[in-house]
C-alpha cells in the first residue's frame, strides 16, 4: 500500500446533479459527489447532503493544531477517497500517568463523501513509552457532526478542533488516573477480549502473559498494544475497534467505582 500524506486527501470535488435516463430532470433531489481529477463518482447523495471539503477541513484546523504544537502523524484515505482519516499529536502537551509511562494529546479527524460518516472529531493519546505507538481512539461523541445543510457546528471546525483538544487534556489528567487505580478483574479481561477479532486471540494471550496487567490502566495498554501491533492497520475495521477501546475500558473503572460508592 502506497503512503498517503496530506496533500493526497485534499483532491478537487464537485457536485452533479443527478439525471433520469436521458432527459435532464432539473429536481431529482440527489446529486453526485465526483473527484475532479479521476472523474470517480463518490457517492449520489440527496440535495440535503452539505459537501464539506477536506481540504476546507484542512485549512480550518492548521492554524489551531499549530498554535497547540500539533504534529501530523497519521493519514489514511479509504474507498478510492470517498473516506479520510487524519491524526495529530500534540507532545508539548503530555501528562505523566504512572512511573516511565507518558501520554501526549492526540487528535483525529474524520471526513467522507459517501455519507458514512460526518465530519467526526476524535480525541486521544499516543503513549510515548512504545516506540511504534499505542493508538487510543476516543471518539467525543458530542462532535459527530452531519453533513447537512442547516448544520451550523460545521461553520466553526476552528472552535470545535479548540475545544475537543481541551477536553483532552481534561481526559487525561482524570480518566487516566481512574484507570490505573482500579484494579482488573478477569470479567475485564473476557470483555476486552469479546471486541477483537478470532484471529488476534494468541497475539492479545502472549501480551497478558508478558506484561501481567494488574488495573485498567494496564489492561488498557495491552488492548491498545495489540491493535496497534497486531491487526492490519489498512483495515476500517482497525480504526473502528481503536476508538470503541477507551469508552470501554472507562465505563468499566466508573461502573466499579459506582459500585463501590
Amino acid at each position: 500500500m502506497n503512503k498517503v500524506n496530506i496533500n493526497d486527501i485534499n483532491f478537487p470535488v464537485m457536485e452533479v446533479p443527478a439525471q433520469l435516463g436521458n432527459d435532464f430532470v432539473k429536481n431529482t433531489g440527489h446529486k453526485f459527489i465526483v473527484r475532479k481529477d479521476t472523474g470517480k463518482i463518490l457517492s449520489c447523495m440527496t440535495d440535503n447532503y452539505r459537501l464539506v471539503k477536506n481540504e476546507m477541513i484542512t485549512k480550518k484546523t492548521e492554524n489551531i493544531i499549530n498554535k497547540n504544537g500539533g504534529r501530523l502523524k497519521e493519514v489514511q484515505m479509504f474507498g478510492g477517497g470517498a473516506r479520510t482519516m487524519v491524526k495529530w499529536e500534540f507532545p508539548k502537551h503530555k501528562v505523566k500517568i504512572a512511573k516511565h509511562d507518558e501520554m501526549t494529546p492526540e487528535i483525529v479527524w474524520q471526513n467522507s463523501y459517501d455519507g458514512t460518516v460526518g465530519l467526526n472529531i476524535i480525541a486521544g493519546a499516543f503513549r510515548l513509552i512504545c516506540l511504534n505507538g499505542a493508538v487510543i481512539g476516543v471518539i467525543a461523541t458530542k462532535y459527530k457532526n452531519k453533513h447537512i445543510i442547516q448544520n451550523m457546528k460545521l461553520d466553526d471546525i476552528e472552535g470545535v478542533i479548540d475545544e475537543t483538544i481541551n477536553k483532552t487534556k481534561v481526559m487525561m489528567k482524570e480518566e487516566f488516573p481512574l484507570l490505573h487505580d482500579t484494579k482488573m478483574k478477569d470479567s475485564h479481561v473476557l470483555k476486552i477480549l469479546k471486541m477483537f477479532p478470532i484471529t488476534s486471540s494468541d497475539y492479545m494471550t502472549q501480551k497478558l502473559i508478558q506484561d501481567k496487567p494488574k488495573n485498567l490502566w494496564d489492561l488498557f495498554n495491552v488492548s491498545t498494544n495489540v491493535a496497534t501491533h497486531g491487526l492490519d492497520r489498512r483495515l476500517e475495521a482497525t480504526h473502528k475497534l481503536e476508538s470503541k477501546l477507551y469508552k470501554t475500558v472507562v465505563g468499566l473503572a466508573k461502573e466499579k467505582s459506582r459500585v463501590n460508592a
